[in-house]
């Protein structure tokens, strides 16, 4: 990916490399406020709550309490689904 874009903007490889983990991190650090991010013609990234529930460990049978946590969540936008057919 930091190749892709090196080569887009004419760049070295390593402000691609830096490019791309930049938007990485701006994506984290939205998500860890509760923010949702937008990208035009990509989609919305957002932290949603899921609940807590009951489940079972796999190697000894015994049932367990998943806590309630955030995880992050990626909806495609029309442009990218398009695309993607």
């Amino acid at each position: 990916m930091a190749e892709k874009v090196a080569a887009t903007i004419s760049s070295t490889k390593a402000d691609g490399e830096r490019a791309v983990e930049a938007m990485i991190s701006f994506i984290t650090d939205s998500l860890k406020k509760g923010e949702e991010v937008s990208i035009a013609g990509l989609g919305i990234f957002e932290a949603k709550l899921r609940a807590g529930r009951t489940g079972r460990n796999p190697r000894t049978g015994a049932t367990i309490q998943i806590k309630a946590m955030k995880v992050p969540k990626f909806r495609a936008s029309k442009t990218l689904k398009d695309a993607v057919k």
